[in-house]
């Protein structure tokens, strides 16, 4: 018997978000995210929700709480830091090389959650 549902990490980040069915309508638009598993509280809100991003299981929860931060390694950072900007999100570093090897930009989605989008340049 296994510890944990096929094809997840040993730890996942957990969002917990005002409107759970935007975030996951943005990670799907912006980063290609296939959703895993949904459930719904009686009144239709997500209740908890799983979705892949990558090799990564995201999970999310709505209710209110504090605004999160997600740090993505991706093939082609820039083009997916101008999709998440055409999609709503707003800018909040431009893409640049930084001084620990990383190229690396961010956005912010409505609900307060900044997404790093970053690729290694120099290892």
């Amino acid at each position: 018997m296994t510890y944990k549902p096929d094809g997840h990490n040993d730890l996942s980040p957990y969002l917990i978000v005002s409107d759970a069915q935007a975030v996951l309508d943005f990670a799907i638009a912006a980063f290609g995210a296939k959703t895993l598993r949904v459930f719904h509280r009686d009144d239709g809100s997500i209740m908890h929700a799983e979705t892949r991003i990558g090799d990564s299981v995201l999970m999310i929860g709505q209710a209110d709480g504090p605004p999160a931060h997600l740090h993505l390694y991706m093939p082609d950072p820039d083009a997916t830091l101008d999709r998440a900007v055409e999609l709503g999100a707003t800018l909040v570093q431009q893409m640049k090389n930084d001084e620990h090897g990383d190229r690396r930009g961010g956005v912010q989605t409505d609900d307060g959650t900044t997404w790093w989008l970053s690729k290694q340049v120099n290892a």
